[in-house]
Formats: structure tokens, C-alpha cells, sequence
């Protein structure tokens, strides 16, 4: 049988609504116009430590994508962030590492013809995943994930500079910033979003017998503002090397929101400040073998599979940032009731921003991923995954739960009556339908008392169309399990006046 997405579903159930087409909720741009190799900043990288026995200095660039034709001037920005293991392709597997990803650059094209301004940027990389030591493993991620961080505060920072002193060549609103990690970017942004100063960093996994791993005096501070240099030996990096250099001195590094794909937060703690935290949704694989979804080790991916460090998941993060009302402002009090929400609302236990991806392979943790060709950077053998329709469909499912929130948290005056109105989704009361046993082991019996069943459609936990019976037109129907697979799947009921969805579980 042909997959369906959930998405692709649930535009066909509502097709007899025409909401008009508008800026940041549809592609109303046909293309983009693109301004690349902008320096955003210059900072040591230890990434070419061994080469030239010192941190040096490195420029940190910038590709910039804007509407094609677009006459406005005040546009909110979204700063991409890549993934790759916080090592450049040649190190790492070879599918990704650089602001020329595929998949980021095609989500930031996508963005900009929906109205924003996007940036798609490097960050410095380097660390030491192959140390026999797991204290230097865990010293050296702690400093590049940290190093990240400020260098996403350094985009912010040059743009908002750019607007405050330089005409605003972008035509950007600066009070309308998100940054938008794909994995290991998504720890960039997951830092990004919830510390506050080098000292949150102070945490038992990040500590040592002679102290922090990251000191600001050593390393500069979160905001890049003062100057880094090594005071002690023995770390790897000369006494007295420059590890930090400031950048934007005083400009603003505050921004509106942060989206994770994958990737995970070095710790639950760092989420404690209702006031400064930044608003988060997230995207995350449950069973993720490389970040853990709620809580786990992360590991130096295969072939080493050495451990590194204890980190948090979506699946911990975005309920602590719901506890604590930092997400309530994705929301604004509206209740997102369209397809893809209604969805998620059903199997991410209420946590407003997180989207959990469920898969039955142990291997997957990317399912948005993509390259342009199965060798993008030239590494022998990296067979990556270049687009097809199962990844087009994750990707709109993405952006589809993206843009009502994103509308509210920066305040983009969207028209979201497509988002809060329900199309053909009815109660189970009103038709009187009952579904029993539910649990069950092999068969589900629907009964419905004032009309009969026409259609039903069974769906599983990632949103694919698995089973699908039509020309019922009968007030009984029994669901037969076959050879689905134990777990949560979700069943659609349609009537003469719409569709009553309820959650089944196989055992």
C-alpha cells in the first residue's frame, strides 16, 4: 500500500476550505534572492589547533536569502544551524557540516518564499571525540557546544547591528529574531535559548577536581563581549592564547524563539528561568540512537561509540519549559485544533512545542535529512540520503506545526483562523460511537447509534496511512489488527458530517 502522511491526509479532509494565500503561512514567493559569503563575525577556532600549535583567528560567514521581489522592509529572521558532530564533513561521515547542507539551505529558500529573511550560517567546530579520556571528551564538546552558542549570539548580534548602523540592508525586523538548529545545530540553538552566562555551565557533568570546563575569563562570555585568554596549561591550548575575541561589543543578543530538529540541551537545569528563557519547539526522533529523547548518554557516533556525556532530550526539555510557562507564549491562549496540531497534541502528552517522531527504525534520528547528491562534500562511501516523498512530507509536517506558533511568538499579525477552526472534526458523541475492547489484542468492534459509518482510516504513531476501508455505510465495523505491529495508532471515523479521531492501542 501506498504511505500516506498525516499531512497529506488531513489537506485532502479539508480541501473544502479555502483560506487565501498570505505571507508567513504559505509560499506566496515563486523565488529567492540570495547574498553569500557575508562575515558575520571572526573568532578563534581550536579546529586547526594541531596545525598551528594556537587558536586562531576565523572568519564566520553567512549566506542570506531573501524574497525575490519583495517590497517589504520589516521582516522577521530565522538563522539556520547545521548539523555534523561539531566536525567539518571530511571528519565526520561526510553528509553534512557546513552552511551548504542541503537540507538547511532548501528549508531557509522554503521559509523565504513564505516572507522571512533567513540566514543559513558556520559556526566554529572542534573537539576531541577520539580522546581515550572521557573527561577530555566531555571538556572538549562542553567548549564547542559553548563556542556555538556564542557564535549564534554573534549572528544575532551582527544583525541587529546591521539594522542600528547600517540601513538595515536586510530589511529586517530585529524584534522578530529565531534561531533554528538542525542536530548538532539544535544544541547550538537548545544553549542559545537557555543559558544565560558562562556560569550555568557549572554543573556536576561539566565540573572537574580543578574546576569549571568553561570559565569566561578563559573562554569569554556567553554574549561575546569580553575577551577569552587560556590562563592555565596543560588543556591542550597555549598559555596566554587568545580563545576569544569580542564581537558587537554592547549590541543586543536577545532573540524571540528557538526550534531544535533532533539534538538535545546539556542539561534539564539550564531550563530554571521563566523570565529569560526563550520559547522552544521542538522536533525529536523518540528513539533517537545518537540523541537521547528524554535523557541519556550521548555517544561519539559509529564506528567509535565511545560515551561523552549525560544530556536531555525534547522529551525532558519541552515539558520543564511548559511547567515553568516558558512556552506559553507559542500559543498566545489560541488553540491550535488544524491537522498536524491535533495530531501531536495526541501523542506529546500536552507539552505544547514538542513534536515527537516515532519510527520502527532503531537507526533513525534525521527523517528530515537530506543531501544533494549521495557524496555532497566528496567522502568515499557517505551514501546519503537525497530528497524523496517520505522526507518532502516530514519537512511540510515540520513547517506546518512551525507556522501558526511562530505567528504568535513574534508577532506577525497572521491571519491563523485556518489553524483554530476545526474543519470536519466531530465528537464521538454526537454520532454515539463507542470502540471496545481499547486496548486490544487482535480486533476493535466501532459501534455508532444515531449514524452509519462510511470510511475508516487507521493511521500509526508517525502519521502513515496503514490501513484504510471505505463503502462501509453500516452502524457496526470491526477494525481487524492483521499484522500491525503493537502500539498507538490512530483511527479516523468518517460520518456523513466529518471525522471523530480516537487513539487505538494494539498490545
Amino acid at each position: 500500500m501506498k504511505k500516506i502522511t498525516l499531512l497529506f491526509l488531513m489537506t485532502i479532509l479539508g480541501s473544502q476550505l479555502i483560506f487565501a494565500q498570505q505571507r508567513y503561512v504559505d509560499e506566496i514567493f515563486t523565488d529567492v534572492d540570495v547574498t553569500e559569503d557575508v562575515t558575520y563575525g571572526v573568532n578563534a577556532t581550536v579546529l586547526l589547533l594541531a596545525q598551528f600549535q594556537e587558536a586562531v583567528p576565523q572568519p564566520l560567514m553567512a549566506d542570506i536569502y531573501t524574497p525575490a521581489g519583495d517590497t517589504e522592509t520589516e521582516r522577521p529572521l530565522i538563522i539556520f544551524f547545521h548539523t555534523g558532530n561539531f566536525l567539518p564533513p571530511t571528519f565526520n561521515g561526510g553528509c553534512g557540516g557546513t552552511r551548504k547542507d542541503a537540507d538547511v539551505v532548501e528549508m531557509a529558500k522554503k521559509m523565504a518564499r513564505m516572507g522571512y529573511v533567513t540566514a543559513c550560517v558556520d559556526y566554529r567546530l572542534g573537539w576531541d571525540p577520539t580522546n581515550p579520556e572521557q573527561v577530555n571528551r566531555v571538556f572538549t564538546i562542553i567548549n564547542a557546544s559553548y563556542r556555538g552558542v556564542q557564535d549564534s549570539r554573534t549572528a544575532v548580534k551582527y544583525f541587529r547591528r546591521s539594522v542600528l548602523e547600517n540601513s538595515n540592508p536586510f530589511g529586517i525586523d530585529d524584534s522578530k529574531i529565531a534561531l533554528w538548529g538542525f542536530g548538532t545545530g539544535a544544541y547550538v540553538t537548545y544553549g542559545s535559548a537557555t543559558l544565560q552566562e558562562t556560569q550555568d555551565t557549572w554543573i556536576p557533568q561539566f565540573l572537574t577536581p580543578n574546576g569549571p570546563m568553561v570559565i569566561p575569563q578563559f573562554n569569554g562570555d556567553v554574549s561575546v563581549d569580553s575577551v577569552g585568554v587560556m590562563g592555565v596549561e596543560g588543556l591542550g591550548v597555549p598559555l596566554g592564547d587568545t580563545l576569544c575575541y569580542p564581537n558587537h561589543v554592547g549590541v543586543d543578543d536577545s532573540f524571540n524563539l528557538a526550534v531544535q530538529m533532533g539534538g538535545a540541551c546539556g542539561s534539564l537545569e539550564w531550563v530554571d528561568d521563566a523570565e529569560n528563557d526563550v520559547p522552544m519547539i521542538s522536533y525529536h526522533v523518540t528513539t533517537d540512537p545518537f540523541a537521547p529523547y528524554i535523557e541519556g548518554i550521548v555517544n561519539v557516533p559509529p564506528p567509535i561509540n565511545l560515551p561523552v556525556v549525560a544530556v536531555n532530550g525534547a522529551g525532558s526539555v519541552i515539558p520543564a519549559a511548559n511547567v515553568l510557562g516558558i512556552n506559553d507564549a507559542l500559543t498566545g491562549g489560541l488553540d491550535f485544533i488544524d491537522g498536524v496540531s491535533d495530531y501531536v497534541n495526541s501523542v506529546n502528552g500536552g507539552n505544547e512545542g514538542l513534536f515527537p517522531f516515532f519510527s520502527d527504525d532503531p537507526t533513525e534520528s534525521a527523517p528530515w535529512n537530506f543531501a544533494y547528491a549521495a557524496e555532497p562534500y566528496g567522502v568515499m562511501g557517505s551514501d546519503c540520503p537525497t530528497l524523496n516523498d517520505d522526507i518532502t512530507s516530514v519537512r511540510d509536517s515540520v513547517v506546518q506545526y512551525f507556522v501558526p506558533r511562530a505567528c504568535v511568538v513574534l508577532g506577525l499579525d497572521c491571519d491563523l483562523s485556518e489553524f483554530t477552526t476545526s474543519v470536519d472534526n466531530i465528537e464521538a458523541v454526537e454520532v454515539g460511537l463507542t470502540m471496545s475492547p481499547n486496548p486490544a489484542q487482535d480486533i476493535v468492534n466501532l459501534t455508532s447509534v444515531t449514524e452509519p459509518i462510511q470510511e475508516v482510516l487507521i493511521l500509526n504513531a508517525t502519521g502513515t496511512l496503514v490501513s484504510h476501508t471505505d463503502g462501509i455505510n453500516a452502524y457496526n465495523h470491526i477494525i481487524r489488527r492483521g499484522n500491525l505491529a503493537a502500539g498507538m495508532y490512530v483511527a479516523m471515523v468518517k460520518f456523513k458530517d466529518g471525522y471523530v479521531t480516537q487513539r487505538v492501542m494494539f498490545q
